[in-house]
């Protein structure tokens, strides 16, 4: 019988692979057990083909508006399956360098669907055909069907798209994300379930390209996550590039025809209305891949369709643990990442602290972007917090303006007593790329008086950080 394995990870998405280089470089013998695709929905149907999708997007916009910069362009147009091969092949890339990191790292690649069969034990079957299409060729060198020992196991299998009674996906005029990452052409209409961020940047994305874009939300704000303002400032945006959005509202029916879906829609006052589209896109949230891994044999427990863990992914169950989508929200790559970590030097012995969701950033990558960590002023009041608040519009900066792009917001949340920073929210051009200056600010317990003394370069967006505190502390320059 082989040596058992130290450390073996069901699923090779972001929280999956990190956790198994982290515990490669400790030296534990490690593996990684994947039905589909190396990176996981992340890298092949999420977070990074979607990018690639508003990057074409973006390129586009500025296409049709050249007069803004001085510039001229003529026969402005895009090829749908150009757009969508470059994404793919953006995935394509990265899915191969996943490969490449858990060779360079001696990490066993082993290919099928695991069961945990009992503690310390995973039983492999050859993949089932995948549900999005031929599933990819197991990485060269890749192990099999079998029975694998391991003293640790670690369960990171991701999740899918929720589907709610009477509105489920049948991939042709009803899609989840996966099928709106391929269109095999432009729709003319479309409706999206859903405000949160995966609906928000697909509205974007399409709306750009040109279609009647209709967003549906059932809770009186759209991206209900974020802060009051940023979301109102938002929404203006999306409605001033020709969004229609309809909040308080929810998708009663779809009736299909040939090619279109005629939905019936109940609105915030009572009253019902049918859209007619060519497509609709469910964006109403996902739910964990936590069955038919034997965690009910084991005893492990759940709630709630996610794995109960503690703040190192220890579950009730000796021996086995989960990380990211299957252990709850927020339901992101880099926390699922950093989940994966903790955990793995929690296997090691090392004395590490508990994943602290309240500094975990989210960004919604539409137009205008979406950036936010910590409390939102809403939640700080809602604490009974006395807080001080600053903002600062893209429109006071040198950069923003020089960019083109001088609407926007940077809105920050102290406690007034310690000085805390509790919340950072932003929404305009290049925001999340933004965000992080403030959570290293929150990691690092640093409070205004060293945020205001610190220097900015100029000019760049990140002087609108500066100016947002300055504002919170009645010293505000530039408005």
């Amino acid at each position: 019988m082989a040596e058992p394995y130290d450390v073996l990870i069901i699923g090779g998405g972001p929280g999956g692979y990190v956790a198994a280089i982290r515990a490669a470089q400790f030296g534990f013998r490690t593996a990684v057990v994947e039905r589909e695709h190396l990176g996981g929905i992340c890298l092949n149907w999420g977070c990074i083909p979607t990018k690639a999708l508003l990057r074409s997007a973006e390129v586009f916009h500025y296409f049709q508006h050249p007069e803004a910069y001085g510039l001229t362009a003529e026969k402005v147009g895009f090829d749908v399956a150009a757009v969508v091969k470059r994404s793919r092949g953006v995935s394509a890339q990265l899915n191969g360098g996943v490969g490449f990191l858990m060779k360079k790292n001696k990490i066993d690649v082993i290919w099928g669907e695991a069961t945990i069969s009992k503690p310390g034990e995973v039983k492999v079957v050859p993949p089932k055909k995948s549900v999005l299409g031929p599933p990819a060729p197991p990485p060269k060198g890749a192990l099999g069907e079998g029975t694998y020992q391991a003293r640790n196991i670690i369960v990171s299998t991701g999740a899918r798209p929720r589907a709610l009674p009477g509105l489920e996906p049948d991939r042709k005029l009803v899609w989840t994300y996966f099928e709106a990452m391929v269109p095999d052409r432009m729709p003319k209409s479309l409706l999206v379930i859903g405000s949160g961020a995966i609906g928000i940047e697909f509205a974007s994305f399409y709306r750009t390209m040109g279609a009647e874009v209709t967003v549906v939300e059932v809770l009186p704000q759209i991206l209900p996550v974020e802060d009051e303002e940023i979301a109102a400032h938002a929404r203006k945006r999306f409605e001033k590039q020709g969004i229609r959005i309809l909040t308080g509202a929810k998708v009663a029916k779809l009736d299909k025809g040939a090619d279109d879906v005629t939905a019936t829609v109940e609105t915030s006052d009572g009253k019902t209305e049918t859209i007619k589209v060519e497509r609709v896109i469910s964006a109403v949230g996902v739910v964990g891949n936590i069955e038919n891994l034997g965690l009910e044999a084991l005893g492990v427990k759940t709630e709630r369709g996610i794995i109960v863990t503690d703040g190192l992914g220890r579950t009730n169950v000796k021996g086995v643990y989960a990380i990211g989508d299957v252990a709850g929200p927020p339901m992101l790559a880099h926390k699922a990442e950093h989940e994966g970590v903790i955990c793995v030097e929690g296997i090691k012995g090392l004395p590490v602290h508990p994943m602290d969701k309240a500094k975990i950033p989210g960004c919604t990558y539409c137009n205008p972007q979406i950036a936010s960590v910590g409390l939102t002023e809403k939640k700080a009041r809602e604490q009974g917090r006395e807080i001080k608040v600053g903002r600062f519009p893209f429109s006071g900066n040198g950069k923003a303006i020089a960019l083109g792009e001088p609407e926007g917001l940077v809105k920050t949340i102290f406690d007034a007593q310690t000085g805390q920073l509790l919340g950072a929210h932003m929404v305009g051009a290049e925001v999340t790329e933004l965000i992080q200056g403030f959570v290293i600010a929150m990691n690092l317990e640093t409070t205004e008086e060293e945020l205001i003394h610190a220097v900015f370069p100029h000019p760049t967006l990140s002087e609108m950080m500066h100016e947002s505190v300055l504002d919170a502390y009645g010293r505000v320059i530039h408005t």
